[in-house]
């Protein structure tokens, strides 16, 4: 399978996704302002951004309202106390995990809806349950991805399998997701080969979602995409949980469509990522997360690290190094 275009030009298939809120929204329990939600939001129309990821479609019985912002639920008054009927091109978008939501109760039919997308994230072991949510999403009008989580930790079996059933499914798109921000691009490059030969004969898209852990994340997310994936997630100053993400910031500055523009991206990040820092909310490349990248060990322990203010980095390796063990 050879690379899909070079660095001088652009394929017209690729789309751009924020996922800002949606894993930004992990590192603060999603509590955003409006002003905000609203900036990034035009942010991304400016910046010719294709999708925007709102947050998460999450069960409020699983989860207390009051330990959140808006963003973990997604109530359709809440999107539409932000874009209105979104009359743009940009499409809207919202995470559910399989078990951790209730669509039968809390989507409405696209024609009643302001979002476009549901994306279905999912572990190989759950692909059942992600399917019946697929084709649920679908009845009702909405356009579909399934993200495979931790692709790291599955053997090649069972990624053949899961992606065989999906490819059986009407989902539109399939990412293929470093979670732990373990892979490297050779194994990016592997991975996309596997995933399109499965995908491109049944009409599915190939997408991905990498993680910062190794420093990796938009070196791997151009190895995908120069490899023929064409959703392709990133996050404006990299933000999301732990190491962050692959960002919008780097994306657009490589894609050469002239339809998308940093200089729009560049601003938010001055006028408002900026004081999120400023008010002390962590998150990007550190060493305890390189660490647990390494080990292909989810970033939980680190970001516990993170959050007692440790710097005995030695000692937390030989830790995880055990728990691995």
């Amino acid at each position: 399978m050879e690379r899909k275009g070079n660095l001088m030009t652009y394929r017209p298939d690729i789309k751009v996704f924020d996922a800002t809120i949606r894993d930004g929204g992990l590192v603060n329990n999603f509590r955003f302002s409006d002003e905000f939600i609203k900036a990034l939001y035009l942010t991304n129309l400016r910046a010719g951004v294709d999708y925007m990821e709102f947050g998460y479609k999450s069960s409020k019985d699983l989860f207390k309202v009051e330990d959140f912002g808006d963003w973990k639920f997604c109530d359709e008054e809440a999107l539409r106390r932000i874009v209105g009927n979104n009359e743009t091109d940009m499409k809207i978008a919202v995470m559910a995990d399989v078990g951790r939501c209730d669509l039968k109760r809390d989507l409405l039919p696209k024609e009643e809806s302001v979002i476009d997308m549901v994306r279905i994230a999912t572990y190989i072991h759950t692909m059942p349950a992600a399917i019946e949510m697929i084709e649920y999403c679908h009845s009702l009008g909405y356009e579909t991805t399934c993200n495979i989580m931790a692709v790291s930790k599955a053997n090649t079996a069972d990624i053949e399998i899961g992606l065989e059933m999906l490819c059986n499914s009407p989902v539109d798109v399939i990412y293929l997701v470093d979670s732990y921000g373990s892979l490297f691009p050779e194994q990016i490059q592997r991975l996309t080969k596997q995933y399109l030969e499965f995908a491109e004969e049944r009409g599915k898209k190939i997408g991905i979602h990498a993680h910062n852990n190794q420093q990796l994340a938009f070196a791997n997310t151009i190895e995908a995409c120069s490899m023929g994936a064409s959703f392709l997630d990133a996050t404006i100053g990299s933000m999301g949980r732990g190491a962050g993400n692959c960002a919008m910031e780097l994306l657009l500055g490589f894609l050469k469509n002239p339809k998308y523009n940093i200089t729009p991206v560049l601003k938010f990040y001055e006028n408002h990522i900026l004081k999120l820092r400023e008010q002390g909310i962590t998150w990007g490349y550190d060493i305890q997360y390189l660490l647990t990248g390494k080990m292909n060990l989810h970033p939980s322990s680190a970001i516990t690290f993170t959050k007692e203010k440790r710097t005995d980095y030695a000692e937390f390796y030989h830790c995880i190094f055990d728990m691995e063990a």
